[in-house]
């Protein structure tokens, strides 16, 4: 078989800062790690990070349900992957030593390094990532999407290869974020609370609803972490805040919101970068529709968002600085896809602020103003709820801020807060039926794909496009990353037809949020890779390299 070797490339430019050159407080120093030795009282072989209730895994610390690959992911630490990605978000080797792709793009092989031991003692190899990718597959309460594969095999103990159904280059960025478990060890009813890995840390101890404790690896094949010990403790923001009030955690997460209000004495504001973004979903068929997801027929539509020319409206109406100036108070910028900024980015989803122009296309869409200044349009009023997660200030205040601009060219929106629950009034009830502002963002094309493709169980706006799908096609079966930017970029508009504003409009993106953490002086945080969405894991993804100064 001719196979293309496949070379690891930088994909995205950005890059995360480390902390040194983002605390408030005093320079941090540049020494190496201070080992055992206690840091002006506290344990310098550990750190304690706060992270949201929602980052404590459901199913524990299981890839094959959605430890690393799930919605929030981040690297699995207790287990390895195949590869994974550097600061600049390129492709390295992790068990694997090197990876090809046959020409027609339906098999990858991977060839793995035999240095590699579950703390069991047993040898790493190729059956384990056959058995973990097949896993995945046979698993229906698996988060990670490798649908694709129709079938990984072990050559031998030191080869496997994936046999794909269709093309889909993608692959690599969750090959990325799936830990491999042992065959031999694994049960689904106990793994993910007693996890065998081979990565850099042990789970030392799980305390359901409160923490967890990682512990360093001993017989890690890489380099010996720097950090012996994590400490994550669970909790809401009014107690993340108040765990750096008084000093219980050394990194604590915080939001736009907060974070200027509430500085913190020895404490730092560390600012990373993120491609977390924040959007509201716009229902384009009409209300009775149906939508499948995971073979259920779910009800889908909305008789006022289904309008295009509503839609569009919209997207021209939100004045997304002042969202920034007034709700973020600046930490963040503006949004115009789930993509900003990334090589498959097309710059035909920037839209101005032009509620004129807003006020122009509902009119000639058949609109008409009312007495109390709300549109309609045969018989319908241009009203309708937008549902946000409540447990988030940042959430609550963008909803109701983007109601006032609404409102100020004649379209009605209600503000509801909800959990994410499936019964009447819960978001995964509503979430093909109304508009709901969502956390999105990925260092991965694959987002895109999932939020705007026909059948895709993400695509939430339900809009379905042949022209705009085999796009979304094209770009997954081209034989280089590379060459795919284009087909993503003209999913998004190619000059006639896609979701763009000035097409469907299918979403309204307001802005991409700046993930903002307390810091404890003193504390040296390695350089973050842009963040994804959500406070959680991927804070830690290289916590092996942070170190105490002096």
């Amino acid at each position: 078989m001719e196979r293309t070797h496949l070379s690891r490339r930088q994909f995205v430019k950005a890059a995360g800062i480390g902390a040194a050159s983002l605390a408030f407080g005093g320079a941090l120093s540049a020494c190496g790690p201070s080992g055992a030795a206690s840091n002006n009282g506290r344990d310098a072989s550990q750190v304690i990070v706060t992270m949201t209730t929602s980052s404590e895994p459901e199913a524990g610390f299981d890839p094959l349900f959605a430890w690393g690959c799930g919605e929030h992911v981040h690297e699995p630490l207790i287990q390895s992957t195949l590869i994974t990605t550097n600061q600049a978000m390129a492709f390295e080797g992790d068990l694997a030593t090197q990876w090809e792709y046959s020409e027609d793009g339906l098999t990858w092989t991977f060839t793995l390094r035999d240095d590699v031991f579950f703390t069991d003692g047993e040898p790493l190899t190729a059956q384990d990532v056959a058995f973990t990718i097949n896993g995945i597959n046979a698993n229906e309460a698996a988060q990670a999407d490798l649908s694709m594969v129709r079938e990984a095999v072990a050559v031998d103990d030191a080869t496997v290869q994936l046999h794909l159904s269709k093309p889909f280059n993608a692959l690599l960025y969750t090959l990325a974020v799936v830990g491999i478990v042992p065959q031999h060890a694994y049960d689904a009813q106990t793994y993910g609370t007693h996890p065998i890995g081979s990565g850099r840390y042990m789970l030392e101890q799980w305390d359901r609803g409160q923490q967890v404790i990682l512990q360093a690896n001993p017989d890690y094949y890489g380099s010996a972490p720097k950090m012996e010990r994590l400490v994550v403790l669970f909790m809401d923001e009014d107690a993340s805040l108040a765990a750096a009030s008084s000093g219980k955690a050394d990194v604590c997460y915080t939001a736009a919101t907060l974070v200027d209000a509430a500085r913190v004495t020895g404490y730092g504001v560390l600012n990373c970068a993120s491609v977390d973004s924040r959007g509201i979903s716009l229902p384009s068929v009409p209300a009775g529709s149906i939508k499948e997801d995971k073979g259920e027929a779910c009800a889908a539509g909305n008789d006022v968002t289904c309008n295009e020319a509503l839609r569009q409206a919209v997207n021209l109406a939100v004045d997304r600085q002042a969202l920034i100036d007034n709700v973020l108070n600046s930490y963040g910028t503006p949004a115009y896809s789930v993509s900003d900024s990334m090589p498959w980015y097309n710059p035909a989803m920037e839209v101005p602020f032009d509620p004129a122009a807003a006020c122009r296309i509902l009119e000639e869409g058949g609109w008409v103003q009312g007495p109390d200044g709300i549109y309609e349009r045969e018989g319908v009023r241009a009203a309708f709820s937008c549902f946000y997660a409540a447990s988030d200030s940042v959430r609550q205040a963008l909803a109701h801020e983007f109601a006032n601009q609404m409102h100020e060219v004649g379209i009605e929106v209600t503000p509801v807060g909800s959990g994410w629950t499936r019964d009447e009034n819960g978001i995964y009830a509503r979430q093909y039926t109304d508009p709901v502002l969502w956390g999105w963002g990925a260092n991965s094309p694959v987002e895109l794909y999932s939020l705007h493709y026909g059948p895709s169980r993400g695509n939430y706006a339900c809009y379905e496009n042949a022209e705009v799908d085999a796009h979304l096609d094209a770009a997954l079966a081209t034989t280089t990353i590379e060459a795919s930017y284009p087909e993503w970029q003209a999913a998004q508009w190619d000059g006639k037809t896609g979701f763009a504003p000035q097409g469907a409009a299918t979403w309204v993106w307001l802005c991409n949020v700046d993930h903002l953490y307390f810091k404890r002086d003193g504390l040296v945080v390695a350089a973050q890779k842009p963040h994804p969405h959500g406070h959680g894991w991927s804070l830690v993804n290289n916590v092996d390299e942070w170190y105490w100064g002096s």
